[in-house]
């Protein structure tokens, strides 16, 4: 056991996040090759327009279940609804949010992007911490939007109900209809559909999205994330996760090192010095910051409260060693 300890301590986070992220991203696009056609349902970030995916985006079946009538909600067809959140909520009660850092394709693709950009030495740039305050409030309401606008499509607002053409809003403007198909060798959804007005102002506004996403990741790391409603509605259920980001503020000698590992750049990690859960709504939990963290138990990745992968002297040194030697 002890053995096994210290072999997780000088872990390199990184090189096991890379393959777990091959890993999910060719399940999650090419599933559907092996024959692991799971169900339409099962709620993983797996976008429904990729022909050979496995599973489906949760966010797909939660607009497509808020265009129903309020009354039928509330009846036995109401248990449909029920019984899909639960599913969707496993995950996150086991994984939390290192679903957005180890197994989201977008995400995945994100870090692509960001490996290109280095390696042909472009600079990224940050985010001012007021900028950064502000961006993070967009997939809240973003959030809020994919479930009334099709709310409002099977209930009477203002005297009339909305298109069905706006049924899943949210995927008409998500990057993940647009780029991941392109893994599969399918570029159709690449295009603006003028065959009506409300599809025409959707997949431009798609199209627009797309191209910001591109530029976005190339210039910041995990830019759209600061702008997704699943990382959102994550963190509303964080809470309930059995595997949990905590610190012991008392260790901590506030190094920075925390901050300038993280991709999205959030301060809070190293200015929060009281002793539990600093997950933040921005967090993927990449645990690039424990890595990075010199002092002992300062910060601890955590599962049902047993240490899974903690902070140590030891293992910084070690990674920092295989780093200047560039292994």
């Amino acid at each position: 056991m002890r053995k096994l300890r210290e072999m997780l301590d000088k872990a390199d986070i990184n090189q096991f996040r890379f393959w777990t992220q091959i890993f999910f991203f060719a399940l999650f696009i090419y599933g559907g090759w092996w024959a692991l056609n799971w169900s339409e349902r099962l709620p993983v970030f797996a976008c429904a327009f990729v022909q050979d995916r496995c599973g489906s985006c949760y966010l797909l079946g939660l607009q497509h279940q808020m265009t129903a009538p309020v009354s039928r909600m509330f009846s036995l067809a109401g248990l449909g609804i029920l019984t899909g959140f639960l599913t969707f909520l496993i995950w996150f009660v086991l994984l939390n949010k290192a679903w957005c850092g180890y197994a989201c394709p977008l995400g995945t693709l994100q870090d692509w992007i960001t490996k290109i950009r280095s390696g042909i030495g472009v600079r990224r740039s940050q985010y001012s911490e007021t900028g950064f305050k502000r961006l993070k409030r967009i997939k809240y309401a973003l959030l809020i939007l994919l479930i009334l606008i099709p709310l409002a499509i099977g209930n009477t607002i203002f005297g009339s109900g909305l298109s069905h053409e706006f049924e899943i809003p949210f995927c008409m403007i998500c990057p993940g209809r647009t780029v991941l198909p392109i893994f599969n060798a399918d570029f159709s959804q690449l295009m603006i559909d003028f065959s009506t007005s409300t599809k025409m102002i959707l997949t431009a506004l798609g199209m627009a999205v797309t191209g910001g996403f591109f530029v976005g990741a190339f210039v910041k790391k995990r830019f759209f994330c600061l702008f997704c409603p699943m990382s959102a509605l994550q963190y509303l259920l964080s809470r309930l996760s059995v595997l949990r980001l905590v610190k012991d503020g008392g260790k901590c000698t506030r190094c920075n090192n925390c901050v300038q590992v993280c991709d999205v750049g959030i301060r809070q990690i190293a200015e929060n010095m009281e002793k539990g859960d600093i997950l933040q709504d921005d967090c993927m939990l990449c645990l690039k910051c424990v890595a990075a963290c010199p002092e002992n138990d300062c910060l601890q990745l955590k599962f049902l409260n047993i240490p899974v992968f903690r902070s140590t002297d030891t293992g910084f040194f070690c990674r920092m060693e295989k780093k200047e030697r560039g292994i």
